[in-house]
């Protein structure tokens, strides 16, 4: 049965990484590792990454002065979905962190 889901999905068979542009990439870097209670794993100039979760999914934060001209300067493009065990709490955190609801 997993053989046959592989050969339907095609080329495309999940996630990798997803990454955000950051206006003060070390500021970034600091917030997502506090919320995350991880340290990132791969820095190079410009750009850091984190593995999350329980198929080591990417998250890479980008200094925004790489982004290409017509970029958007706020919040704009992917919507990405989170899992979490505790919602309210997760919720909470990012809250009391400066996220914005």
């Amino acid at each position: 049965m997993r053989t046959q889901q592989k050969e339907k999905t095609g080329m495309l068979r999940g996630f990798a990484t997803i990454s955000f542009w950051a206006d003060d990439l070390e500021a970034a870097k600091k917030w997502y590792a506090e919320l995350l209670g991880i340290e990132p794993y791969f820095e190079r100039l410009g750009y850091c990454e984190f593995r999350l979760g329980d198929h080591q999914d990417e998250l890479g934060l980008i200094d925004s002065r790489y982004a290409p001209g017509g970029s958007a300067t706020g919040p704009a493009g992917a919507v990405m979905y989170w899992h979490a065990d505790d919602v309210k709490a997760a919720l909470e955190k990012l809250l009391s962190m400066g996220a914005k609801e």
